[in-house]
């Protein structure tokens, strides 16, 4: 992984790019995810550069325009799903992974997994990426509703119980607008549910 010096340098360089290619409003949610990352890495003994880098990178395309996501998924060679074609926002992921290796030279797998599966979640997910995908769903700066402040709690208590509540709000958020649901994230649901035998209210 880079050396401290080199991490600094990247991150500054990530910081002045986000800032002029991202809204505010993106701008400002990157970098919540960043401090709110970092401080379960602190509680939950992740690796605090790897993290770093992962919240900074993981919304890197979420601003581009369909045409641009299009054009640069082929670039990439990116494979996408049927649902992903439909609704081209959720390809920022998959895009967002494939420009940190290219654009970044980032290919620790832990990084690049966590800024792949930051939206639908997976089973197996590594102790990074499960920080990010948390972190990007109780940040501070998001609107309160039911659920939210319990998995906040979680997060910084219990990380395996915090995954399930999120992913099971994300489940049901998306059943209430009556958006599809990515299979990934049911399975994502399923795997650490049966995993810890219990419901997490």
């Amino acid at each position: 992984m880079l050396e401290h010096d080199q991490y600094e340098k990247l991150r500054e360089k990530l910081i002045k790019r986000l800032k002029k290619k991202q809204s505010e409003k993106r701008f400002m949610h990157t970098l919540n995810v960043e401090k709110t990352a970092l401080e379960l890495a602190k509680i939950h003994g992740a690796d605090e550069v790897r993290v770093s880098l992962a919240a900074l990178l993981h919304d890197y395309a979420k601003n581009y325009p369909t045409e641009k996501k299009e054009r640069l998924c082929e670039k990439y060679s990116i494979i996408l799903s049927e649902l992903e074609h439909e609704n081209m926002d959720l390809a920022h992921s998959k895009l967002g992974a494939a420009i940190a290796k290219a654009k970044y030279d980032i290919e620790d797998e832990d990084v690049i997994n966590a800024i792949l599966f930051h939206t639908t979640g997976r089973p197996h997910m590594s102790l990074i990426e499960k920080i990010i995908y948390i972190s990007d769903f109780i940040e501070p700066g998001r609107k309160e509703f039911p659920g939210l402040i319990k998995a906040r709690k979680l997060a910084y208590e219990d990380i395996d119980k915090s995954l399930i509540k999120v992913l099971l709000l994300s489940i049901n958020h998306l059943v209430d607008q009556e958006k599809p649901i990515d299979p990934v994230t049911e399975q994502a649901y399923e795997y650490y549910y049966q995993r810890y035998n219990e419901k997490v209210v």
